[in-house]
């Protein structure tokens, strides 16, 4: 699929066939390219946990859904979801990057950081990985684990202490799901969001 085709068709799919498992070679490469993201330093401060068997997806939703959720709303179809990657950012690994020889900050103070690249830097890999499903022909969907919610996840999964949960996708063979209703909002103006030379007002209605 050409790169514009990839960009146009990209959206977040929130219901899927269960009966079609994601192949374990598309596995792979869905994982290997979120690899090739980049990253501050090449720091590379991230890990994902990838969960394809039935009792670690059904583990998934048991600790991280919320008990209120909606009957037959989208997170209940999300459920259908033959595969989840959660996407996990480690900043210890960037500071002691950072205070490697060649970049100096050995104090190791956040404060240099003008954002968290560590969850940047993930979010630039699961935006990959969202990528490539969408060129292999899946539907795929980026969401959040309720903080409330991460205590729990990371003693089901044993993730240490020191990996933040960023964001997860869910990716498999898409339906022909409702569509959001954030969708009728619709772009908002180029002219509004981008500015050449310097900041332009928008302007008045």
């Amino acid at each position: 699929m050409e790169f514009d085709e990839v960009v146009r068709r990209r959206r977040m799919i929130r219901e899927y066939d269960p009966e079609r498992p994601v192949p374990p070679e598309l596995i792979d490469k869905i994982v290997r390219h979120g690899l090739r993201a980049p990253s501050a330093g090449f720091s590379q401060g991230w890990s994902f946990l990838v969960l394809s068997e039935p009792a670690d997806r059904e583990l998934y939703w048991s600790v991280t859904a919320s008990p209120e959720f909606e009957a037959g709303g989208w997170l209940e179809r999300m459920r259908t979801a033959p595969l989840i990657v959660v996407a996990l950012s480690n900043k210890s690994v960037y500071l002691d990057r950072y205070a490697e020889k060649d970049k100096g900050w050995t104090d190791r103070d956040e404060s240099r950081w003008p954002v968290p690249y560590w969850d940047v830097d993930t979010g630039f890999a699961a935006l990959l990985m969202h990528l490539t499903a969408v060129n292999e022909g899946l539907g795929s969907c980026f969401f959040g684990i309720p903080p409330v919610r991460i205590p729990d996840f990371r003693a089901a999964f044993g993730v240490p202490a020191e990996f933040n949960p960023v964001g997860v996708l869910s990716v498999g063979y898409r339906r022909d799901d409702k569509l959001s209703p954030s969708l009728k909002r619709g772009h908002r103006p180029v002219d509004e969001v981008v500015h050449h030379g310097r900041w332009a007002p928008a302007a008045e209605a």
